[in-house]
């Protein structure tokens, strides 16, 4: 294989707009949240080849793609599509709608001002954010 059939995987990622900067990629590598061909990556220079199927966890979320592309420029997202195929499972309705619901903030009537002390940790303990007792 040739070099150009090889790409760092914190500029591939860049490239595919998995992530918004090239830091941010190198972030998710060092970090092990990137997994090539089911190996955990530790460094944001491992290479990634046409073929590839990486795992990324992002955001709650577990992101499936297989490299079909090296990029060579983070060009507009139809370009970055081109790149790869999205192979992520598909979550159920009930997994949806409970990942939506951790996202947004909880609703209150309009009027009622600011949640006191006691109200906010009620909302944490409904949410297991709160201590574990």
């Amino acid at each position: 294989m040739t070099a150009s059939d090889r790409q760092r995987i914190d500029k591939w990622l860049f490239f595919a707009r998995v992530v918004k900067s090239r830091s941010l990629a190198a972030k998710l590598a060092t970090g092990g949240r990137v997994r090539v061909n089911r190996d955990k990556v530790d460094q944001a220079s491992h290479p990634v080849k046409v073929g590839d199927v990486l795992t990324v966890t992002l955001d709650r979320r577990i992101l499936v793609y297989r490299v079909l592309a090296t990029g060579h420029r983070r060009g507009p997202a139809e370009e970055a599509r081109l790149l790869y195929e999205d192979v992520s499972p598909q979550p159920s309705p009930g997994e949806s709608g409970q990942a939506r619901g951790a996202e947004l903030p909880p609703m209150r009537d309009s009027g009622s001002g600011r949640p006191t002390k006691r109200e906010r940790r009620q909302v944490d303990r409904l949410r297991d954010w709160g201590d574990p007792e």
